[in-house]
């Protein structure tokens, strides 16, 4: 007699076990079963079987069904997201992950997940006062979590697909003008970390880059600096790591007043550097007067510090890079080669600067 691949058995008032018959056991030789209780009507019974008997039909495992979403989380964290991934990226998907996710979601079960539950979670998140931007990010991290889970038959759906996401505004681009670049450089100029904001808003180079620039770097006959690493700090250590991407790697053609200050930090650096504490620190460009890599969050609120002084407008220590770009562009260097040196899409350069100045203006803008 043939064994029923599905069973509706009574347990009770409005309670019932739902059992699929999953075959033997490769070892042991045993029956397995999907076993599930479900409490409600006889259709809400007879749907959940047919449903966990259509997906075992089209090949999904439905021993995926015993996987919590949180223990899912961490062996795609691990399996999947590790590997292809910088530690900084990872880190950032995993503290997502924990905020956001886990705390009303984690004990569920990884088949139980609708995509109302996830709607239900971006609403609290906005609730809780975090931005569009937040909630959107979040979203696209499990959408990418969960696909990956109907990749390895664990899901047959999707749940991330159709939500419902909050619009973001578009933040408007800030940059400095000409005349304000000119004042902010002789304010920054005259602190420590003045070399590495002028080189900051003269390359457009990203943090992570100039802050982990080392002097081997410098060409001072072409008058260039190649950019092939970044400077990061992971749970309490230093580190560096690949550039943001394989094309990330370039050289950079330094103004003239660049070099020139670049080459008096070369000359006034301490040349003893056997007993620096901080091995990391040593032959890098731009560092702390104890020999630390300089903190990025420091440098931005140091920055900060110096545009208050100078009665400045309030811009992000990144917007540096649309200052650069801004600059390039007021002066006409073509948006392909200014692309080419920050390592930006063209298209995202091409906005109307609110300034005018002539094409010399970048190797004036120091006034000393």
């Amino acid at each position: 007699m043939a064994r029923k691949v599905g069973q509706i058995i009574a347990r009770g008032d409005r309670r019932w076990l739902i059992r699929v018959y999953l075959g033997r056991n490769q070892e042991t030789n045993k029956r397995k079963y999907h076993n599930r209780t479900i409490h409600g009507p006889m259709r809400e019974a007879q749907a959940y079987l047919t449903r966990r008997l259509r997906e075992r039909d089209l090949g999904r495992d439905l021993e995926g069904a015993h996987i919590t979403l949180n223990e899912y989380l961490d062996r795609w964290l691990e399996a999947v997201v590790r590997p292809r991934v910088r530690e900084k990226t990872c880190q950032d998907y995993e503290g997502m992950l924990r905020r956001y996710v886990r705390p009303g979601l984690d004990e569920r079960l990884l088949t139980a997940v609708r995509p109302l539950d996830l709607q239900t979670t971006y609403q609290q998140m906005m609730q809780r006062g975090l931005s569009a931007r937040t909630v959107r990010y979040t979203h696209a991290v499990l959408r990418f979590a969960v696909r990956q889970a109907v990749s390895w038959r664990l899901l047959l759906e999707c749940p991330a697909d159709g939500i419902k996401l909050p619009l973001q505004p578009r933040r408007e681009m800030q940059a400095l003008t000409v005349e304000q670049v000119r004042v902010f450089l002789q304010a920054a100029l005259a602190t420590p970390h003045g070399p590495a904001l002028a080189v900051a808003v003269a390359t457009g180079m990203r943090p992570s880059e100039y802050l982990g620039l080392k002097w081997q770097d410098i060409d001072w006959e072409r008058q260039t600096v190649s950019v092939v690493r970044s400077l990061r700090r992971l749970k309490g250590r230093w580190s560096f790591a690949d550039t943001k991407r394989s094309g990330s790697r370039r050289p950079i053609k330094l103004q003239s007043w660049v070099a020139d200050i670049l080459h008096d930090l070369n000359m006034s650096r301490t040349t003893t550097t056997s007993n620096n504490p901080f091995p990391e620190g040593i032959d890098l460009v731009f560092k702390t007067v104890s020999g630390h890599p300089v903190n990025a969050d420091c440098l931005a609120n140091h920055f900060r510090s110096i545009l208050e002084a100078a009665d400045l407008p309030r811009i992000r220590l990144y917007d540096l890079r649309h200052t650069a770009a801004t600059l390039a562009l007021a002066a006409g260097v073509s948006p392909k080669v200014i692309s080419e040196q920050l390592d930006t899409p063209a298209r995202r350069l091409h906005w109307t600067p609110t300034l005018t100045c002539s094409r010399t203006c970048r190797t004036k803008l120091p006034q000393k």
